[in-house]
């Protein structure tokens, strides 16, 4: 009994952290400074714009084996 509530309790643990992490990136990209210019991917015109495009929180993502592992961005 007290293994499957301790199981139970992991498992929406583990839910809730997902979530929390899914909110947090979803966060983070779309107040990325660069999701509203409006040239694409066209090239920053001047240094100004390129320390605009790179002022928000920069962030990777880990590669798929650390993701397996649990591992989330860092």
């Amino acid at each position: 009994m007290i293994r499957q509530i301790t199981a139970l309790a992991r498992r929406t643990a583990g839910i809730i952290a997902e979530c929390n992490y899914a909110q947090r990136r979803v966060t983070i990209l779309r107040t990325a400074p660069d999701v509203y210019l409006t040239k694409g991917d066209k090239a920053p015109d001047d240094y100004a714009e390129f320390l605009f495009r790179t002022s928000g929180t920069l962030r990777r993502e880990p590669d798929a084996r650390r993701r397996a592992l649990g591992r989330l961005v860092g």
